[in-house]
């Protein structure tokens, strides 16, 4: 197994950070030693229209508690001045970003699967684009110059899925595939800032909303898969966590910018693995057991 990522020193900003592989990825790269600005809509004293009891303040203390520092601002990522003036509090404490993490999402309610694209309502499919790519170019956009200033920055969009198998629902299609898109542009205009920008896609996740949809807990997640026997090759949000962390200490990272890859192909170039000693390989499980291309 490879040593553990070295990120002490380093500042991250995990935009959609509340819950799901966010909150994942910014514990994770806490655990490595950095500062993670954790952004997002849901706080202790203001939800967001998603409903759910995950705050960004409870992300925040979880980077605490895994050895890095953990800074909680709300901030709505489709509003640009809301961004610009994180980016100020940002550029006021450390003059640059190392990391930025654009997992904005909230798509999930908006999503209506398996009905040709005229039967989906059309009011929310365009809301699902405008949260899932609008917010990443928006953030991308005024983080920009603080990337420029680190001398290993990286980008992370997160997506579903690294092939181009159509995904059953047009506008939930085009989020996922539009953000690949974004990583290899911003790769292309950021590559003489030795900047990397690299989309990754988790497997099957356990994310808080998948928990709950099955009756379980993190601690008792195996309990759904008599339910769901593909359950049994899920993985935590911590795993993603670490793929990100391994990426971003990684001195050789802009090999791979442009590039879209999944925590089952990081997995085996830095030999971690997921917060139960597994490590869980959801591409190869779609191929063999559903007969798909993840």
């Amino acid at each position: 197994m490879s040593p553990s990522p070295d990120l002490a020193g380093r500042v991250a900003l995990v935009a959609g950070g509340t819950r799901g592989a966010g909150r994942g990825i910014a514990v994770e790269l806490g655990a490595a030693g950095a500062t993670v600005y954790v952004t997002g809509r849901t706080t202790r004293t203001s939800p967001s229209p998603m409903q759910r009891s995950e705050t960004i303040e409870e992300t925040a203390d979880l980077v605490e508690q895994a050895g890095g520092t953990g800074v909680a601002i709300r901030v709505d990522h489709s509003r640009g001045d809301e961004v610009a003036d994180l980016m100020a509090v940002i550029a006021a404490d450390h003059g640059r970003l190392d990391i930025l993490v654009n997992d904005v999402w909230g798509g999930d309610p908006l999503t209506q699967w398996n009905v040709p694209f005229w039967e989906h309502d059309l009011g929310h499919g365009l809301a699902l684009l405008h949260q899932a790519i609008d917010t990443h170019l928006i953030t991308s956009w005024h983080a920009a110059p603080l990337l420029r200033k680190s001398t290993s920055g990286l980008i992370v969009e997160v997506t579903d899925g690294v092939s181009d198998r159509y995904r059953q629902s047009l506008f939930y299609d085009l989020a996922k595939a539009s953000v690949i898109r974004i990583a290899k542009g911003l790769a292309e205009d950021l590559r003489d800032h030795e900047v990397a920008a690299i989309a990754i896609s988790p497997g099957f996740l356990r994310s808080e909303a998948v928990l709950d949809h099955f009756g379980v807990t993190a601690e008792t997640w195996r309990d759904a898969i008599t339910t769901d026997p593909h359950f049994a090759q899920s993985e935590s949000p911590r795993y993603i966590g670490r793929a990100v962390a391994a990426l971003a200490a990684d001195p050789d990272k802009m090999q791979a910018s442009g590039t879209a890859t999944a925590t089952w192909e990081v997995v085996e170039r830095y030999g971690f693995t997921d917060v139960d000693g597994t490590r869980p390989d959801w591409g190869r499980h779609m191929r063999t057991e559903l007969g798909l291309e993840p």
